[in-house]
Parts: structure tokens; sequence; C-alpha cells
């Protein structure tokens, strides 16, 4: 039996998931929680095979944070379940070590799929991300720069689309307010933008916002 641990911020999603799996042949929701900090706890307490972490879990600040999960707990695979938009976070949570990314609005059957495969040591990439991908490849130059983007550029462009200042940002990525721009930077040159809204407004345009 595959033991898994649903880490999302929503009740609904706990029940639909755990409703779902609750008579499943080879897969047992063992654990369940609502933010970060309870990871660990049940990664120490119970053995877990598969986690699926969702990218906006309370607490979960960067991506960076999954291979620390990953470091200390090698045996435990992790698949992002989330609503975030595949072409952009599915190739970034590989890069950081996750096993798998499925949007949360795939079946749950497809979901209990993709749980089984990685259990297998398969990684998981949902076809149409590649297909996403191989569209996006074929679009003009300054449309396909955010491909360059790296995990790190990802985040704090989510974060300034949020509203949030750069003191605020560093605070939560826990880096130096004079790194957080830069990025910030780097992101005007990549997007080809000028100023802040033109940024977001640019990010949310290629989905990555």
């Amino acid at each position: 039996m595959i033991k898994v641990c649903l880490a999302d911020n929503y009740p609904v999603v706990h029940y639909g998931v755990k409703s779902y799996f609750k008579d499943h042949a080879e897969i047992a929701i063992a654990a369940n929680v609502g933010s970060f900090s309870m990871i660990r706890d049940i990664l120490l307490t119970k053995e877990i095979d598969v986690l699926l972490l969702d990218l906006e879990l309370e607490g979960l600040a960067s991506i960076f944070e999954v291979k620390s999960i990953l470091k200390s707990f090698p045996k435990t695979k992790i698949i992002i379940f989330s609503g975030l938009s595949e072409q952009i976070y599915a190739p970034n949570a590989i890069k950081a070590g996750a096993s798998g990314f499925v949007h949360k609005r795939e079946k749950l059957e497809t979901l209990g799929h993709s749980i089984i495969k990685v259990h297998q040591g398969t990684i998981i990439i949902n076809e149409t991300v590649k297909k996403n991908l191989a569209l996006i490849a074929k679009q003009s130059k300054s449309d396909r720069l955010y491909r360059k983007l790296s995990n790190r550029e990802v985040e704090v462009l989510r974060y300034l689309s949020d509203g949030k200042k750069n003191h605020e940002i560093a605070t939560i990525l826990n880096l130096n307010e004079k790194t957080i721009s830069t990025y910030k930077l780097r992101l005007l040159t990549k997007l080809n933008v000028t100023n802040l809204v033109d940024l977001v407004n640019k990010a949310k345009t290629l989905e990555i916002v």
C-alpha cells in the first residue's frame, strides 16, 4: 500500500481526496496537513511514500524548501498538486527535485495514476505541459524569454504580483533586500519591460502568476 500525505490549505480538498482514495486498492491517505510547518513532524512520525504538496501551502515560502524536505527524507517522493500554471511551475518543480506535477483541474483518477507511477520511480510531467512548451517555443523571442527565468526569479515575481515590497519579499525568502532588487532588475530585463506595472501585466499574460 502506498502511504500518502496530503499538504493543502483547504479542507474541501482534503475531504475530496480522502473520500476518493478511501477504498483504493493501492493508495492510502495516511496523513493530511494544512501548513508547511506540520510536514516535517508527520514525516518524522509516519512512513510516507508520497507527499502531495500544494505550492501555495501556508508557510511554504519557496520551492527551494522542497529540496530541504527531500534531503531530510530521501525515501519520500513529492508530487506538486497545485492550481498554479503547469507550463511555468512543473519544470521548476522537477528541477527542485519533485517527482511530478499534477494540476488540480485533473481528475482524481489521474492523480491516483500519478501517485502509483511516481512510487515506482517515474518522473511525471503532464502531456499538456510538453505540448505547451512546444507551442511556446514557436512564439516570438520576447514571449519565450520567461522560460529562462530561474526558480527564484519566478518566486520573486509572484510576490511582486501580490503587491509585496522588496523588504517584505526579502524577509519571506530570507534574502538580502539588495538581492531582491537585483532579481527585480533581471525580471524587467528578461521580460522586456521598464516598470513594475508592465512587469506584472506581462507575467499575467504569460500565466507566470
